[in-house]
């Protein structure tokens, strides 16, 4: 019987907006950690300008003479021709290979013959959609942030039935990217206009909280998208994950101690991790809902059955 894979781990593309300085604090440090798959750029909003595509690849060279693999996250919501424009240089870019978020860069991608990656907001959830994507062009997938441990290991069987062996990313850690709106509710509730909106998601480099009357934040605005409150943290369903078949644990950069975060993952694929300490007081801002088929916002680890 042979052994389960060692899962790689891979480091998402930034969802927030940073200053050029801290991108380039963070992937210089990035170079460094031990995650074999560094996501880079703008998937979010095109507002967002600080950084071109020429900044991205030049970050991408770095990191690939670390020995990372990089891949160039596209944009999630299209909005407009200057949209298609930057998208049709992203694909075209000639040195890395992309993460399609968008069905329009799958097009571009698979009309150009490219060999490309698949975002979890394509929504995957099933054999014969893979197989269709597989056949353009897809190395890798990731699966939708909501999808359950039960349902990706029913999937994953499927797909090994069908001789379909493509890689298969899980959003392990960070804030979930739940919906993506032509609206702005940062700039809405600084109330301005989002064509005028004088980038004040800048001023939050980890989104905007969103509470509840009753002070329980249940969701994170970073600008057009909503993400998550809590943070989801699966570092100890890794080995689960490598007996599943899924071969990546995806890291979504927080702009405070990510070298710990990556550290605790590294570990955890190594077997190292310690087992939860059900005695610990669960830490509010973790979730890991949707993977365990409950609410997203809930947490099971550590917790005993009321």
């Amino acid at each position: 019987m042979s052994a389960t894979p060692m899962l790689q781990l891979s480091l998402g593309p930034v969802l927030f907006y940073w200053t050029r300085e801290r991108y380039a604090d963070f992937y210089r440090e990035a170079a460094d950690w031990p995650v074999e798959i560094v996501h880079l750029g703008e998937s979010v909003c095109s507002r967002r300008r600080d950084m071109k595509l020429d900044d991205w690849l030049g970050i991408g060279r770095e990191l690939a003479q670390s020995g990372k693999q990089v891949v160039l996250s596209s944009q999630t919501l299209i909005e407009s021709e200057a949209d298609l424009r930057d998208l049709r240089k992203l694909c075209d870019n000639g040195e890395f290979i992309v993460e399609a978020n968008d069905q329009s860069a799958v097009q571009r991608l698979t009309t150009a013959s490219l060999p490309f990656t698949a975002g979890a907001a394509l929504n995957l959830y099933n054999p014969a959609t893979l197989s269709v994507l597989k056949r353009a062009g897809m190395q890798r997938w990731q699966a939708p942030v909501e999808m359950s441990k039960q349902d990706l290991t029913r999937l994953l069987a499927d797909c090994r039935e069908q001789g379909l062996e493509t890689p298969c990313e899980v959003f392990a850690y960070g804030h979930l990217p739940l919906a993506w709106s032509s609206r702005c509710f940062t700039a809405r509730r600084y109330q301005k206009p989002k064509d005028r909106c004088q980038f004040v998601c800048q001023k939050h480099p980890e989104g905007l909280a969103l509470r509840t009357q009753e002070a329980a934040q249940v969701f994170n605005l970073n600008g057009i998208q909503t993400l998550s409150g809590a943070c989801q943290d699966l570092r100890h369903e890794v080995p689960d994950m490598a007996e599943m078949g899924v071969s990546l644990a995806r890291l979504s950069p927080r702009p405070d101690g990510m070298a710990e975060v990556v550290s605790v993952f590294d570990a955890a694929r190594d077997g190292t991790l310690p087992a939860p300490d059900p005695l610990a007081l669960v830490d509010a801002e973790i979730c890991d809902g949707y993977w365990n088929g409950r609410p997203g916002m809930a947490h099971t680890q550590g917790r005993e059955a009321s």
